[in-house]
């Protein structure tokens, strides 16, 4: 069995399992949340970059289960998403990105009305076999300026990693450390007007702990980092998830304005998300509950 035929066999297996876990949202519970979600379609029930709603139909049970069951998640804060386009801008971390799919899964469950949001995923994402097609139909798209202004310009929110995988693929030493901002989402959030909504994600970090991170050998199989981590990361460890929303941020300027003047309020961002998770990590109790 090659890659794909593996990939393809995993994502079946996957949407069978999701349909069997009602317990955490029945089927009436999704069609209802899925219905009154906004989306821009074509006549053929798909948006101009793939998104599917009944595709993601699928895969959203067991996103559910494990977002209430496996996580056990508690989303604060989520209100401050608007209706209209956003940029919600995250710390990442956890080596896989589990902390993308619960945000979404925090603003498509615990939102009212209920908003789901499309993330950017990393330039080597489409070069992947069968899972870049996969990413797409669930709404996912790669994270170019031009992609998020369309997105923006039809009113959807999007959730943005300024770290990146220096955040994902940080090492224990470093959790709760938020790296370099990236200065992208700042000009896009001018040019086009739309607050930033701020998100400290509190959990994802002890999901896979990390000593070593082999990234130069991760190369040689076209990823950029290889952690050391009990079974990759793959299966994370059952922490308990703490998802803080901030008040919208509002920026002015040109989108042009010279690097320093654009990571002044890029570094104002950057203070928001840190101070999140700084009193998160200070109001839990336990890592697991």
């Amino acid at each position: 069995m090659d890659f794909i035929d593996a990939s393809a066999k995993f994502l079946e297996v996957a949407g069978r399992v999701s349909a069997g876990m009602g317990d955490a949202i029945s089927s009436k519970e999704l069609e209802e949340r899925l219905s009154r979600i906004p989306t821009n379609l074509g006549p053929y029930g798909v948006d101009a970059f793939g998104f599917d709603p009944q595709y993601l139909k699928r895969y959203l049970g067991f996103g559910a289960w494990v977002y209430r069951k496996y996580f056990r998640c508690e989303s604060f804060g989520v209100e401050n998403l608007p209706d209209g386009p956003a940029l919600v801008i995250a710390n990442h971390s956890g080596q896989l990105p589990y902390d993308a799919v619960m945000i979404s899964m925090a603003t498509f469950l615990d939102r009212e009305p209920p908003r789901f949001l499309r993330s950017m995923v990393e330039r080597f994402v489409p070069s992947m076999p069968f899972i870049s097609p996969f990413l797409a139909r669930c709404g996912q798209i790669l994270g170019t300026p031009e992609n998020c202004r369309r997105l923006l310009d039809s009113g959807e929110s999007i959730l943005i990693f300024p770290e990146g995988v220096r955040g994902l693929n940080k090492t224990w030493a470093h959790r709760y450390q938020l790296q370099r901002f990236g200065q992208g989402f700042m000009r896009l959030a001018i040019e086009a007007k739309v607050p930033i909504i701020p998100v400290g994600v509190v959990g994802a970090e002890e999901q896979a702990p990390t000593f070593f991170n082999a990234a130069n050998v991760g190369k040689l199989f076209g990823v950029p980092a290889l952690p050391l981590t009990p079974g990759l990361g793959l299966v994370p460890l059952p922490t308990r998830y703490r998802i803080h929303f901030g008040e919208p941020m509002h920026f002015s300027g040109n989108a042009n304005d010279a690097d320093d003047v654009i990571t002044e309020k890029v570094d104002l961002v950057k203070a928001r998300v840190q101070a999140l998770l700084d009193d998160g990590v200070a109001k839990r109790e336990h890592v697991f509950w």
